[in-house]
């Protein structure tokens, strides 16, 4: 499959506008999930082999790759999507109002240093249609691969309102995730990355703490995503505030600002993924790993386009890692690859 990909998919995807490649690949992970026969004949071959349950957050992950949020916005593949080898799958970010994100065009694919910028700003269809579609499938606790949910602040909503957006997110998507993921890192929304600061964070992290409590099913691993951009005060304040408010751990990292060597050329507008980033994120989970003490579990996101990659997370601290655009530059099997490869890695005798 993998040789299919690298010689013909990719021309044909790449000979298409990147946005609309991402729906082609979005509704094709739509349809294998409505299709559990073609599901199930897609785990049996994709399944990773050697790779061994970890438990994180409380949560048994089948392996430790994940699908990161900004693939499937709205949950229409993340079924699909399960059955790639991905021991767990996010889905968002997702908003309190439907909205239909940036002008186009709003991504750019680079593919000579496997690299892209995106300027989406959140399209999704809300957090009560999310609610809808996941009531029709398997509940919290009854999924092999779990599944997060990543809430944002919708566009419209004034920055000193966030907390009230954040909120009605919650308590509809809450009850119906594995963990849930607090986005205030994207650089696609105006002012969204000010909730970075030690005071609105607090303000919002321990609001969010405390409406957990009355989660129906109980409590759900509450997760906070943060931007590579940050200086290390900034991360020291974030290790503070997630420790004080009792988040359940970090994902580090979002997309950049800042245009790494090789790609001052690139899309000004928008947030920059790929290999280039990998350095950036790799730095960030070690500052959170030591700074913490290793007591703040972190998955690391960012750069991760093989099993050498995700190695080198798992080195710094990280307990699971997510990727995205390594799927676009990798093909389909990329899960599985990177799963097997941690494997062989962390044999008893090596």
């Amino acid at each position: 499959m993998s040789f299919l990909y690298d010689k013909v998919a990719t021309k044909a995807l790449y000979a298409m506008d990147p946005e609309t490649a991402h729906q082609l690949g979005l509704r094709g992970m739509g349809l294998l999930g409505a299709l559990p026969p073609l599901r199930w004949c897609l785990e049996r071959g994709l399944t990773p082999k050697g790779a061994k349950p970890i438990e994180a957050f409380g949560l048994k992950f089948p392996n430790h790759i994940g699908l990161a949020a900004g693939f499937d916005k709205d949950g229409l593949g993340w079924r699909g999507a399960a059955a790639l080898g991905f021991g767990h799958v996010e889905v968002g970010t997702v908003t309190q109002h439907a909205q239909a994100g940036n002008e186009r065009p709003r991504v750019f694919r680079y593919p000579a240093l496997k690299a892209v910028v995106n300027a989406y700003g959140f399209p999704n269809a809300g957090s009560e249609a999310l609610r809808q579609r996941l009531l029709r499938q398997p509940g919290r606790g009854q999924r092999v691969h779990p599944l997060g949910i990543n809430i944002g602040k919708s566009k419209i909503t004034p920055l000193e309102e966030a907390l009230g957006d954040y909120l009605h997110s919650f308590k509809l998507l809450a009850p119906l995730a594995d963990y849930l993921v607090v986005n205030i890192s994207s650089p696609n929304t105006p002012g969204l990355r000010a909730l970075q600061d030690r005071a609105p964070l607090v303000s919002l992290l321990s609001a969010l703490a405390r409406e957990n409590r009355t989660t129906p099913g109980g409590p759900v691993p509450l997760l906070l995503k943060v931007a590579p951009d940050l200086n290390p005060h900034q991360l020291e304040d974030i290790v503070s505030v997630v420790s004080e408010v009792g988040f359940a751990g970090i994902i580090a990292t979002n997309t950049t600002i800042t245009r790494p060597p090789g790609t001052e050329g690139y899309a000004t507008k928008g947030g920059l993924s790929g290999a280039p980033l990998l350095e950036r994120s790799l730095e960030v989970v070690r500052f959170l790993t030591k700074t913490s003490q290793g007591r703040i579990p972190v998955i690391g996101c960012g750069g991760i386009t093989c099993a050498a990659d995700a190695g080198r997370f798992m080195d710094e601290g990280a307990c699971l890692v997510q990727i995205y655009s390594g799927l676009i530059f990798r093909g389909p099997e990329l899960a599985r690859e990177i799963a097997e490869g941690l494997a062989w890695r962390q044999r008893d005798w090596v």
